[in-house]
């Protein structure tokens, strides 16, 4: 595995089991290096020995809870310090299924906390040393609930459609600045995400949910091609490409010195 060119150092986060193992062991087969982030620091470990092992890669692991601030500062200096990363995987997160009335707002602070706070300051550290190099790859793991807001708790999928609308500014903003940016949305995919969430996969319909190893292959397989937005289990790009150009033909009209004539509003002087 070593004779694999370098592609540099990826840290993954989320990353002790799951979508962000899957992606720590791709990322190594693929010739990164690792920085693996996590509360569970037994399972990193596990983890780390066994890539090193298996492909001889560097890979070291950093246990830290980035719902909190501290863990979100401990990774962010990493970010900062670490020149020879070169690619950001923004896995962590937690979901919720309840309804709204439902749920407990503790517990929802703590999602925004994980899915919205950590991951925009953990981008944010990521693309000015990626902004200052010339280059660098930012994926960020949101959710088909970004664009389907209805079929889970409210601000869990509030919480994905911030990451999906942050990673297409993102995209805009740097692009030409030599930073590659993708955004995944995932539907079900069978990983103790639904545990967590109150929601057993077992309880799903299994035609829908699929599992992480081909979520990742499907999302680094997107990333080849260049995707801004990978929904690994649409069947064709073009019916995103139409969407999204819906929402852009809506530009010139989102804006104006008058409301609309549909409005029958009397226009003031």
């Amino acid at each position: 595995m070593n004779s694999l060119t370098h592609k540099g150092t990826a840290l993954v986060t989320g990353a002790s089991s799951g979508i962000g193992a899957v992606y720590a062991d791709r990322l190594a087969r693929q010739g990164y290096d690792l920085i693996l982030v996590a509360r569970n620091q037994d399972r990193l470990d596990t983890l780390a020995s066994r890539l090193k092992r298996e492909t001889g890669r560097s890979v070291e692991v950093v246990a830290a809870d980035l719902g909190s601030t501290p863990g979100i500062r401990q990774v962010e200096e990493v970010l900062r310090t670490d020149a020879g990363i070169t690619m950001l995987v923004n896995n962590a997160g937690i979901g919720a299924t309840a309804p709204l009335v439902q749920s407990d707002p503790d517990q929802l602070d703590a999602m925004i906390a994980l899915n919205v706070v950590s991951l925009t300051r953990l981008t944010y550290a990521a693309a000015q040393a990626f902004v200052q190099r010339g280059a660098g790859t930012i994926v960020n793991i949101a959710s088909i609930v970004a664009i389907a807001p209805e079929m889970l708790n409210g601000v869990y999928g509030g919480t994905k459609a911030f990451v999906l609308a942050f990673s297409q500014s993102l995209h805009h903003e740097l692009s030409k600045q030599g930073v590659r940016v993708q955004v995944v949305l995932p539907g079900a995919i069978s990983t103790e995400f639904w545990d967590i969430a109150g929601m057993p996969v077992k309880n799903l319909p299994q035609s829908i949910v699929m599992t992480a190893d081909n979520l990742v292959d499907a999302a680094l397989a997107g990333l080849e091609l260049g995707e801004l937005v990978t929904i690994p289990s649409l069947p064709e790009a073009a019916q995103w490409d139409a969407v999204d150009a819906a929402r852009k033909a809506l530009g010139p009209n989102l804006s104006a010195t008058q409301p609309a004539a549909r409005f029958k509003v009397k226009i003031a002087a």
